[in-house]
């Protein structure tokens, strides 16, 4: 994922202040490289065409959300817990039965949902057997107090933060 940002150091304050990537590669004021695990990089930070520049306008085509998966259900309440207190808000918040899902906006309006994914061993099934989801209320609550002892099977091919 690339994006482009109006402001490159409020960018960095929220995906590696807030959202806890780290910077791998950095272009001065203008680009950075940041990622979770130590990976080259998962997303891209830039300002080459935008600086300064404002949200994109509701009813235009563009990113709809960029999904940000988190290894278990403790590290998404930590993350829960630094939006909380970074008074980021949330647009929404999901449990989709297969996952739990935090939806928000990053400082330029850009859609982020960070999520968990439940072990397939408890995702919900029709009675014929097949994927069954939904969208439920979440319990912001029962994520904040979820330990460490939540655990994933999540796929390893999708960004993963500590």
């Amino acid at each position: 994922m690339h994006l482009k940002v109006s402001d490159l150091e409020r960018a960095l304050r929220f995906y590696c202040g807030v959202l806890g990537f780290e910077v791998m590669q950095r272009f001065g004021d203008s680009a950075a490289f940041i990622s979770a695990g130590g990976y080259h990089h998962h997303i891209g930070l830039n300002t080459w065409e935008s600086r300064g520049g404002t949200d994109a306008p509701p009813g235009h085509t563009g990113l709809y959300h960029l999904a940000i998966l988190y290894p278990t259900r403790f590290s998404l309440g930590d993350a829960l817990r630094r939006l909380r207190d970074a008074e980021v808000p949330l647009d929404g918040a999901a449990d989709h039965g297969v996952s739990e899902a935090l939806y928000l906006r990053d400082p330029d309006g850009n859609g982020v949902e960070l999520y968990w994914d439940r072990p397939r061993t408890e995702w919900p099934t029709d009675g014929d057997g097949g994927l069954a989801m939904y969208t439920r209320a979440l319990d912001l609550r029962a994520l904040l107090n979820a330990t460490s002892e939540d655990v994933s099977d999540a796929a390893h091919n999708q960004i993963v933060l500590p």
